[in-house]
């Protein structure tokens, strides 16, 4: 009889992920879970951010893993339960994903199964790994400081307005896969290059690009498939960071290709450096999207936490 690795695990499942595909599933996904990581304590998100305070309640409770099921951004609300000030709760607690979105980026990044059921088989017998997250300071909307952890992406311009159009869409209730979409189509046509300022690993005098999009990678994906960081790796310690100069309309179009090839680095209008800590401001405002949400603006700060968080069910690259 094989040994269950987690004494006291549990779900939290948002119930409107995938357009309600989370719900209808639960009834046979459970027994599934039930039978891979034995008794389970199931709580369901009622709002935005709830996933955050339940995955909290349950680490202070004696929870040594916590399931989400959901998408990234309900991965990405647990894992911001997970830490306070810079530090986890229960550090040898674990995290885990049973994928039921629709992007699917933290996914493909981290080598989880497709099927939410091979993803539950995963997260029973694969050995946990320790990853990387990112603590990200900004400002909301409401230009009150925020801070937040990321284990993909965080990226601002053209990224964080689709995140900020798709979250206001009228389709969001019904459909994210539409509204991110329709998001996506209605920020391309209106979105100008913004002046940022960018500064590495404490530098003192920051790097100046007019920009289309800037991402922060500890993931290789977002958006839905995009390559956007293609060398960053989980478990690095450092951050990818890619940079997208203004270019044309029709030259962005031809070059789009490239963002989901792997090859985005081979464009001459798109920089690599990599970090440990990334700082940038802009004279107006730049919209951020963290894991896929839009959170709020620029001036941003973000640096890595090396080894910071337990994820059971993943397979990194070699």
């Amino acid at each position: 009889m094989r040994v269950r690795r987690f004494r006291a695990p549990c779900v939290i499942l948002n119930p409107c992920a995938a357009s309600g595909k989370a719900r209808r599933k639960w009834p046979e996904l459970r027994p599934v879970l039930e039978r891979e990581l034995g008794p389970l304590k199931v709580r369901f998100t009622e709002a935005p951010d709830h996933a955050t305070d339940l995955a909290r309640d349950a680490l202070e409770s004696g929870a040594d893993l916590v399931v989400a099921v959901g998408g990234d951004g309900t991965l990405n609300e647990i894992v911001n339960g997970y830490f306070v000030d810079g530090a986890a709760i229960s550090p040898d607690a674990s995290v885990a994903l049973c994928p039921m979105g629709t992007g699917g980026d933290f996914r493909r990044c981290a080598g989880i199964p497709s099927s939410p059921e091979d993803a539950v088989k995963a997260i029973a017998r694969r050995p946990t790994n320790r990853i990387d997250a990112c603590w990200v300071r900004l400002r909301s909307h409401d230009g009150v400081p925020v801070e937040r952890y990321c284990l993909n992406v965080t990226s601002f311009g053209l990224g964080g307005e689709v995140s900020v159009a798709a979250k206001n869409s009228v389709l969001a209730p019904y459909s994210g896969q539409a509204a991110f979409l329709w998001a996506t189509a209605i920020s391309f046509l209106r979105y100008r290059a913004k002046p940022v300022q960018l500064a590495l690993n404490g530098q003192k005098r920051a790097r100046k690009f007019r920009v289309m999009q800037v991402a922060l990678g500890n993931g290789e994906y977002q958006g839905g498939g995009m390559h956007v960081c293609p060398r960053a790796g989980m478990d690095s310690g450092t951050l990818e960071v890619t940079v997208i100069e203004e270019i044309g309309y029709f030259n962005f179009l031809r070059s789009l290709p490239l963002l989901y090839s792997g090859r985005v680095y081979d464009h001459p209008k798109c920089h690599h450096f990599r970090a440990t800590a990334v700082a940038s401001n802009s004279d107006t405002t730049v919209a951020v999207e963290v894991d896929g949400e839009a959170i709020g603006t620029l001036p941003l700060e973000a640096e890595v936490l090396p080894g910071a968080i337990s994820m059971a069910g993943i397979e990194l690259r070699s």
